[in-house]
Parts: C-alpha cells; sequence; structure tokens
C-alpha cells in the first residue's frame, strides 16, 4: 500500500475523527516538499555545484533549479545572478514516493536516530527536517563524493495548526521522537 493510499484509506478518518471538521477540504494535506541546499562560496566551484545538481536529481528524480543571488553584497562577495544553491519542489507522485522512501529507508540509516524533533513546525503546520549527510540515500554513490554536506526539507501542508500538521504528519508514519511536555 502506497504512502497516498494510506492517506486516503486511514488518515482521513482519523483526522476527521479527531478534529471533527465540518467539510472535507478542511482535512490537512500534504501540498509540496521543498528540498534545497545552501553552498555558499562553494557554489562558484562548478564542480561541487554540479555534484550537488547530479546528487539532488538522483535522490528526488527531478531536475534541480540552480537558485541565484537577487543583488550584489560586498560584505560577503556576492556578486548578483552569482549561484548560490539548488532547490527542488515535489508534487503529486514525486513528493509521496520521496516521502516513502525518507521515512522507510533513509531516516533508520541514520546513526544513532531516536526520532524527529516533535516542535520543529513553523506555527502553520509545516514541518521543517535537517539532514547533515547525503550519504543516508542509498542511491548516492560513495565514491563520488568529495565532501558530506546537508540540506534541508520542508513539508508544506494545508494544516492550520501545529498539533494538526503534527496528527498528519505521525498518521503517516513519521517517526517522531516522544513529546515530553516541560
Amino acid at each position: 500500500m502506497t504512502l497516498k493510499e494510506i492517506y486516503k484509506d486511514h488518515v482521513v478518518e482519523k483526522l476527521q475523527g479527531e478534529f471533527n471538521y465540518g467539510n472535507c477540504h478542511e482535512i490537512p494535506k500534504l501540498v509540496k516538499i521543498n528540498v534545497n541546499r545552501g553552498l555558499g562560496m562553494d557554489a562558484a566551484n562548478k564542480s561541487i555545484l554540479q555534484s550537488t545538481v547530479d546528487e539532488f536529481r538522483v535522490i528526488t528524480g527531478q531536475q534541480p533549479v540552480v537558485r541565484l543571488a537577487k543583488k550584489s553584497i560586498a560584505g560577503f562577495k556576492i556578486r548578483e545572478a552569482m549561484p548560490l544553491g539548488v532547490c527542488v519542489t515535489l508534487r503529486s507522485e514525486y513528493m509521496y514516493a520521496f516521502l516513502e522512501r525518507l521515512i522507510k529507508i533513509v531516516l533508520p540509516r541514520v546513526r544513532d536516530f531516536r526520532g524527529l524533533d516533535p516542535f520543529a513546525f513553523d506555527g502553520r503546520g509545516n514541518y521543517n527536517l535537517g539532514l547533515t549527510e547525503q550519504l543516508i540515500f542509498p542511491e548516492i554513490n560513495y565514491e563520488k563524493i568529495d565532501k558530506t554536506r546537508g540540506f534541508n526539507i520542508t513539508i508544506v501542508t494545508t494544516a492550520k495548526t501545529n498539533e494538526e500538521g503534527y496528527m498528519l504528519l505521525k498518521e503517516l508514519g513519521f517517526p517522531f521522537a516522544k513529546k515530553d511536555e516541560n
């Protein structure tokens, strides 16, 4: 059973019972997943930029977009239109496929993994997650990596509160650590 089928068959009913929505369109759902990596001054090196683009293409299944500087900042030695990072936005089938691999394959491979932070929501039901290295993805070839680089993953939902977003992701199978209300 895929993650999308799990959402339709089980998660919708569970969220409806928990929050008593008046309309079926109020039930939170996933909108998109943003995966990005800021390279800083390493982006000026064409080989590092190209290897990052290749890694993101393999990890996400989509061609990433190279993000450019909007304006020059002399103090940081940044020029206008200079590459600074790489970004991918996943929607629909790509989003569910990436999320399923993240939950079932990648996160269990993290050393000393004790669960995701249940308080990393932004106040509007969206979840932010940072990974410290790309080697936890099985698609990455160890011999081609010159340096481990982390990246950020943002999961955007239609949830209005953190609690709704937490319940949505928890029911989808996210391995959250226990909430300690201190």
